[in-house]
């Protein structure tokens, strides 16, 4: 059931992207020299690019990962207010 606050209380797998991030990272800057020693200079830069991208996203993780759970709320925290059955909410 959709409640409507969900943007609000939405909560992001941040260890997960963490992990994805470095994952994605690696990737690329293997890319990104094994393209440049094979001399192919588009799919090199293709790949740098995309790690600084990873990397920015990397730096971001990291930074709402060092704020704390204030942030992340934990799992007995509802997403939406839960449904009491008889089509109204409970105040």
């Amino acid at each position: 059931m959709r409640t409507g606050n969900e943007p609000v209380t939405a909560r992001s797998p941040l260890r997960m992207r963490f992990w994805l991030s470095v994952w994605g990272l690696l990737w690329a800057v293997a890319g990104t020299a094994l393209f440049a020693l094979v001399e192919r200079p588009g799919w090199a830069i293709a790949c740098g690019l995309l790690g600084l991208v990873v990397m920015t996203d990397l730096m971001i993780v990291v930074h709402r990962l060092h704020q704390g759970p204030h942030h992340q709320p934990g799992p007995g925290i509802p997403p939406y207010e839960p449904d009491h059955g008889d089509g109204r909410r409970r105040r």
